[in-house]
């Protein structure tokens, strides 16, 4: 019999797999991620990590001023159902997805009530794996009170932004992590409703990965080493057309269709 105060052994990991799409539209992934879930609920498919960079865009969450914080509508904004403010993505964040079916608790008596469906816990992994890959990478990560997100050491400088939905315990949208962004372009809105001015990047931090300067790229294997530590999955790395996913993108790019075409990532070669 488990002593009461003894913590419950974790979870093994689950088989999952990592897709590394480019440069792709916002509302094309978004949308993505909206049929990928759909399909992970109803229990098909398989737990999967998107990983990406967008275009210039503005993304506002579901805070009541979010709408305020954005100065300069020269981007595309997209109103969302993650938590948080207004952010920015644009060419050289390493942008994460993970499509995730959470694991329930295995009971009380156990010590281990809600399981994987504790939320302040999902983002804590999902900062903890980013943060780890920023210090991979020779730059010193902490974290800020009552801000979530990857900061820098010193608490001074904003390296990372997160924001999660989950629906029917699936998890969407994710994290977007500044490697060589411009950061110019936060000029046009409160990032999270703070100054434009804390937003950093790990090019402006001066990191380097194996003596080479940093690339999104050149990130994709650390980020699923350390997300497949913190998330208690196996991700393997796959092209779009080993998971199906060519047709549902397409469909994603078609919002006429997307709602029609749900079928085509039922399986996922792992």
């Amino acid at each position: 019999m488990r002593s009461p105060s003894r913590p419950p052994e974790p979870a093994a990991p689950l088989p999952a797999a990592a897709v590394y799409l480019g440069e792709i539209e916002y509302g094309t992934a978004w949308r993505l991620q909206q049929l990928l879930v759909e399909q992970r609920a109803r229990g098909a498919g398989t737990d999967l990590l998107l990983l990406c960079q967008h275009p210039d865009v503005i993304t506002v969450g579901r805070r009541q001023r979010a709408q305020a914080n954005i100065l300069d509508p020269r981007f595309p904004v997209f109103e969302i159902e993650r938590g948080g403010d207004a952010t920015y993505h644009g060419p050289g964040q390493l942008v994460g997805y993970p499509i995730l079916a959470l694991r329930p608790g295995r009971g009380a008596e156990q010590g281990d009530p809600w399981g994987e469906r504790d939320l302040h816990a999902y983002l804590r992994a999902l900062e903890d794996a980013v943060g780890e890959l920023c210090t991979e990478c020779g730059v010193a990560v902490g974290r800020r009170p009552g801000q979530t997100g990857v900061w820098t050491a010193d608490a001074e400088r904003k390296l990372a932004s997160l924001g999660i939905a989950v629906r029917r315990w699936v998890t969407f949208h994710g994290f977007a992590l500044n490697v060589t962004t411009d950061l110019s372009r936060f000029a046009t809105l409160n990032p999270c409703g703070l100054p434009a001015q804390v937003m950093t990047s790990l090019r402006a931090e001066g990191a380097t990965l194996a003596g080479a300067a940093v690339s999104v790229r050149g990130l994709v294997a650390g980020a699923l080493r350390h997300l497949s530590a913190h998330l208690r999955r196996d991700f393997q790395l796959r092209s779009a057309a080993d998971c199906g996913l060519d047709e549902l993108i397409a469909a994603a790019a078609a919002p006429s269709a997307a709602s029609g075409s749900t079928a085509a990532a039922e399986s996922c070669r792992l």
